[in-house]
């Protein structure tokens, strides 16, 4: 497996982009990284501009293709906030010295991030060690590759003995398709796709029995919260209440319309996705199964598993300062 630095991964993304970011000038406006083919409530509240209504600012939405590529935004400035960023390209940011923090839990996820073995191989989770020496399509730094690496362990496959290949989900599902690679790794839309022509080797509960989880974040720079704090938690307050009316029903078809429309799918794609993702309410995220204590402990394990695969170079001591709840905590009560 081909090794790659932080700086590899942060300064090769910046293409990845899926639209021209805007630049925020910190007073008048923010910007805000999203996915498209990503059906969260969040949406619903981008499209009806509860969130420009209540920061009493515009936001500008920029969706891109990879959480690397919203770690590189961020580092330069151009991001100010990143919703559903993957845990593993945030603990690849902060594990090279970006001082990003999370700031809540955007999902949880099982059956929405998974790898695809192409169905001529007619290979399962019973002869998965007939992938050794296979090639591999795989969005690197992403919560798609960890997953890759603790499925390989858990199969016993060498991950040497695989020729990957950096792609992001879509072009993964399209290398699957012309059989240019013989399994890939993805999520979202990209991994839809990938199962049109072939199979996973584990689903979403098998994998969280043998401790492969998969959540993502929501994300921005140390310095933007300590200093935005107010408008961080008002941002938090806005999702919190999204969750909620999608949780309880309240927002019905029309609120599963907006989110497909926003997410750039058709409805039942969208139900489809939806149906793998759960959104924590503000007092479980800020629990010790999250936020809390857990979230940091999983990210340790994260860095150490890309460290022994040459994904990175060293790990943090400990992640949980990369874990503010402050804003959080604050907007629960707003």
């Amino acid at each position: 497996m081909t090794k790659k630095t932080v700086t590899g991964f942060i300064a090769g993304t910046m293409m990845a982009m899926t639209g021209q970011v805007a630049v925020a000038d910190g007073h008048g406006e923010i910007t805000v990284a999203y996915f498209l083919e990503w059906p969260m409530p969040f949406l619903a509240a981008k499209a009806s501009g509860a969130f420009e209504e209540a920061l009493g600012k515009k936001v500008n939405w920029v969706s891109f293709e990879t959480g690397t590529a919203m770690s590189a935004a961020m580092a330069s400035g151009d991001v100010q906030i990143a919703v559903s960023q993957g845990v593993p390209p945030f603990v690849v940011a902060t594990s090279g010295g970006q001082d990003l923090q999370i700031i809540d839990v955007a999902v949880s996820y099982s059956e929405n991030d998974n790898c695809v073995v192409h169905a001529d191989l007619e290979i399962d989770k019973e002869t998965a060690g007939e992938l050794a020496g296979k090639k591999v399509a795989v969005p690197l730094g992403t919560a798609a590759h960890y997953g890759f690496l603790r499925q390989m362990d858990h199969f016993g496959v060498d991950i040497a003995s695989l020729q990957v290949v950096d792609m992001a989900p879509p072009e993964g599902a399209a290398a699957l398709g012309q059989k240019a690679v013989d399994f890939a790794c993805g999520y979202g839309g990209g991994l839809t796709r990938m199962q049109e022509y072939g199979n996973v080797l584990l689903t979403g509960a098998e994998k969280e029995e043998v401790g492969i989880l998969v959540f993502d974040v929501i994300s921005a720079p140390a310095s933007y919260i300590a200093e935005n704090g107010d408008e961080v938690a008002t941002f938090l307050s806005v999702v919190t209440q999204e969750n909620e009316r999608y949780n309880s029903g309240a927002g019905g078809e029309e609120m599963l319309a907006a989110l497909a429309k926003e997410a750039g799918m058709d409805l039942d794609a969208a139900k489809n996705a939806l149906a793998g993702m759960k959104m924590l309410p503000a007092d479980v995220a800020l629990s010790d199964a999250w936020l809390g204590k857990n979230a940091a402990t999983f990210m340790k394990g994260v860095a150490d598993v890309f460290v022994e695969a040459g994904s990175i170079d060293k790990a943090l001591d400990s992640y949980e300062g990369a874990i503010n709840t402050g804003p959080l905590e604050a907007a629960k009560d707003m």
